[in-house]
């Protein structure tokens, strides 16, 4: 919570489109390269200036300016003056805390989604803020850092592969953000192995360590869910506007995309019921174990309440006890205490008590 006020913190008081970086430094150095292509040329480089952007935006190819790094704010706003975005897409861009949404601008289209990642030393969850806009002929990813799920369409430009050289940029801003979807079923693959694990698990060791993978396991499928919920909204948002970048033949890609949303929402809410009853069932499998326990516990006791009578009794310090004077007297009381015993485990057994 202190994180989250410290951020909002930045931009209190200050006038909207403000541009300030809020979050994580993850980049030493911001690094803009460029793809541009017709169904016949093909172009990829990284860019050192830049002015260089500023010929992309009228050409009459299809550029994909890529950006890694969000924390120097004078080539966020350069690059925004050489395309005239308007300074409140650029300060949500800036904003890695920002919810995943769209907005339509007219001449672009921006569109904020998070892209998932599993953490190789912590084998955690992370997520990274992508932006993407989009216009007539020129997409801008805007990335928190180097290293995304994109090298399949950079390699589908590169070789010519499918309909991608053949298509606008309103069909390659949709490859980009179903590159990002797609990537979140891998992302719940490996959750769903670590699901199966924990339940294995849960049935034969219900130990305390258990309990606190299922909780950790929730809290990661918690995040994930607030990441991927409002992408269906995002969506719906590109399929039901009536907005002249995207193309008629693009929309039979996007209600697919809408589809694989879906199918990658209902997954997220499965974990989450499934995560539920596993808590319940570590509870009841911890109230079973003390159950049986207690009931080992009651057995002996139950056997011993007579014996301990008996051993009572005679342990009194009464003078005059007649069975104290009979020879065979402590034989005898060893054999009502067996009989007894064993009595009581029969009847148990008759019970199914044992």
């Amino acid at each position: 919570m202190r994180k989250i006020i410290k951020r909002s913190s930045k931009i209190r008081g200050l006038p909207p489109g403000s541009l300030i970086h809020i979050g994580e430094k993850k980049s030493e150095k911001v690094k803009i390269s460029i793809v541009d292509y017709t169904s016949k040329n093909f172009e990829e480089r990284e860019i050192k200036k830049i002015q260089e952007c500023s010929k992309f935006k009228r050409k009459p190819t299809v550029s994909w300016i890529n950006i890694d790094g969000l924390h120097d704010i004078e080539i966020i706003e350069n690059i925004g003056k050489c395309f005239d975005i308007h300074p409140l897409a650029l300060e949500d861009i800036l904003n890695s805390d920002q919810r995943p949404k769209i907005e339509d601008f007219d001449e672009y289209i921006l569109i904020i989604l998070k892209m998932l990642y599993i953490e190789n030393k912590t084998n955690e969850i992370k997520s990274e803020q992508v932006s993407i806009i989009f216009g007539k002929n020129f997409v801008l990813s805007f990335q928190e850092k180097s290293g995304d799920v994109f090298d399949p369409i950079r390699e589908r430009i590169r070789k010519s592969k499918g309909k991608i050289r053949t298509r606008g940029a309103d069909y390659l801003a949709y490859s980009l953000v179903d590159a990002i979807v797609d990537n979140y079923f891998s992302i719940l693959e490996s959750i769903g192995e670590r699901v199966e694990n924990i339940e294995e698990k849960l049935i034969t060791e219900p130990q305390p360590d258990v309990l606190q993978k299922i909780y950790n396991l929730k809290i990661e499928t918690i995040y994930i869910r607030k990441s991927i919920w409002p992408l269906r909204e995002l969506i719906n948002s590109l399929l039901r506007d009536e907005s002249r970048l995207i193309k008629t033949n693009t929309h039979l890609y996007l209600r697919d995309l809408y589809d694989n949303t879906i199918q990658v929402i209902d997954t997220v809410e499965t974990f989450r019921d499934t995560m539920s009853g596993m808590l319940d069932i570590y509870m009841s499998s911890v109230s079973n174990k003390m159950n049986e326990v207690m009931k080992v516990l009651t057995i002996f006791a139950a056997i011993f309440i007579p014996l301990t009578f008996i051993v009572g009794v005679y342990g009194m310090n009464f003078e005059y006890m007649p069975e104290l004077s009979i020879q065979w007297a402590y034989p005898l009381v060893w054999l009502v205490i067996i009989f007894t015993s064993l009595s009581l485990l029969i009847y148990f057994k008759m019970k199914k008590w044992i």
